[in-house]
């Protein structure tokens, strides 16, 4: 079939060829996208990270994984304290990049930035938006005990993490599994979509789609103070939480007058529901420490950890600390 003059399918029709990609990202969950990107022959003409902070009990300087896998693949690299600083914009404009990367960078984006792009900056954000927005989707999921995530490309706009959806890939969440866990599944899924979104932005087979507000939901980033066990919640609730929150920055109660960790634990099933306060040891069942929860509940914890010493058993636990029936957690 003859086409009209400038006519083409959508299916058909191309965008130029995005040649120089612009890469932000910091943390492990980005090493993933930029290796994939590599890989499929578009390496970055540019690294974008954090800067190296110190940590730990030496406060040693780390400096991001993102950064050590682009020096590691030869590239160049940026970390500046922060991109909407005018020098960093000048920069980004002499550069003149086609497309900007992003995967868990870590800064708010300046509309100045987001403009610098010829085909903008797409994200990808490791949750189906626009549910869970925010720092961290991935515990976010978890701790609603959603049973399904994913990824999701995004052309990134002012706000937050409220750009128009380019592609989305979903997965289902394995009831015991942790935020590290799926966040690295979630990582590998979204290299895969996001060199796919690429593609079709070349192809010009994109349909972006507004995301719907009403049904956006926040997960805002996760703090120490959420390490603190609060009983009162139900067993499957505390369940989700110490999943979400495993390694960091975990669940913590007090016995006996110093801090212990939860290193895991899961939900246990009772013939009667016990009536007493909650964190109160019931016992000794199935191999774990139960401990009564809110609603009548119980919480079988497996693994503990005291401050400085190894994780041990819950049985090595009761016979150190010689537990006894109706003592608490606090």
């Amino acid at each position: 079939m003859a086409l009209a003059p400038g006519r083409f399918p959508a299916t058909i029709r191309c965008m130029p060829k995005i040649a120089k990609i612009v890469f932000f990202g910091t943390p492990d969950f980005a090493v993933p996208t930029l290796e994939a990107l590599v890989e499929n022959g578009r390496k970055p003409s540019l690294v974008v990270s954090q800067p190296s902070r110190r940590s730990g009990r030496g406060q040693k300087e780390t400096e991001p994984a993102v950064v050590t896998t682009a020096r590691e693949l030869g590239i160049e690299i940026m970390q500046p304290e922060k991109v909407r600083d005018e020098a960093f914009l000048e920069h980004m404009r002499g550069l003149k990049p086609d497309l900007a990367v992003v995967v868990a960078f870590g800064q708010i984006f300046p509309q100045e930035l987001l403009e610098i792009p010829k085909q903008g900056c797409i994200n990808l954000h490791g949750s189906l938006l626009p549910k869970f927005r925010g720092a961290a989707p991935v515990q976010g999921a978890i701790m609603a005990g959603m049973k399904k995530s994913g990824v999701t490309a995004m052309r990134m706009v002012e706000a937050l993490d409220a750009g128009p959806i380019l592609a989305q890939e979903v997965t289902l969440v394995d009831a015991f599994e942790t935020a590290e866990e799926l966040s690295e599944r979630l990582a590998d899924l979204g290299a895969e979509l996001m060199v796919e979104t690429i593609q079709q932005l070349e192809a010009g087979t994109i349909k972006e789609k507004a995301q719907k507000e009403a049904q956006a939901t926040y997960a805002g980033r996760l703090t120490k103070r959420q390490a603190k066990v609060n009983w009162a919640l139900n067993a499957d609730d505390l369940f989700n939480q110490l999943r979400a929150q495993s390694p960091w920055p975990g669940l913590t109660t007090r016995f006996h007058g110093r801090e212990v960790k939860l290193v895991w634990g899961t939900p246990i099933s009772w013939e009667q529901v016990p009536i007493g306060t909650s964190g109160t040891y019931l016992g000794m069942r199935q191999g774990r420490l139960a401990v009564l929860c809110g609603e009548g509940t119980i919480f079988g914890i497996e693994r503990l950890q005291r401050a400085g010493k190894k994780a041990i058993s819950s049985a090595e636990f009761a016979n150190g600390e010689r537990l006894s029936v109706g003592e608490r957690f606090i």
